[in-house]
């Protein structure tokens, strides 16, 4: 099987689509790529990019409930956000670690763990405005 054509591009799905692309873009750096919305206003397809690489991102049902909102409601959820590793999230390599760190921190996200460098390069956690979980990490 060949794989020179092939890609991986996550899916995330938020509660409200709209205001987390708008988030991510402000306090992470990526940029808008396609928005559509349905009758309702809410976000059907959504892309945002950060040089190449792109990520893709909905509201799937008016009953979702983002990670950040499942914990508030969920024990057991709750416990197991309480550790600040990437449980599930999405990886995103960025030109300079600390003036992301930087940005983001004094943007509004929520930080899980400062810059650390080791291998297999420097890199923080954070959690956007619906609890979903990144790690920029600078080779």
């Amino acid at each position: 099987m060949s794989t020179s054509n092939q890609q991986i591009i996550p899916m995330l799905a938020y509660e409200d689509g709209i205001a987390a692309m708008e988030w991510l873009c402000k306090v992470f750096g990526f940029t808008e790529v396609t928005r559509m919305t349905d009758e309702q206003g809410r976000l059907s397809h959504g892309e945002i990019a950060m040089g190449e690489s792109l990520v893709m991102m909905a509201e799937p049902t008016p009953d979702y409930q983002s990670p950040k909102h499942h914990a508030q409601n969920c024990a057991i959820a709750a416990k197991a956000y309480e550790v600040p590793y990437v449980i599930n999230g999405v990886l995103v390599y960025v030109d300079d670690i600390t003036l992301h760190y930087e940005h983001a921190k004094s943007n509004g996200a929520t930080i899980l763990s400062v810059p650390e460098e080791g291998y297999p390069g420097t890199r923080y956690r954070a959690a956007d405005l619906e609890g979903q979980r990144w790690m920029f990490m600078q080779k």
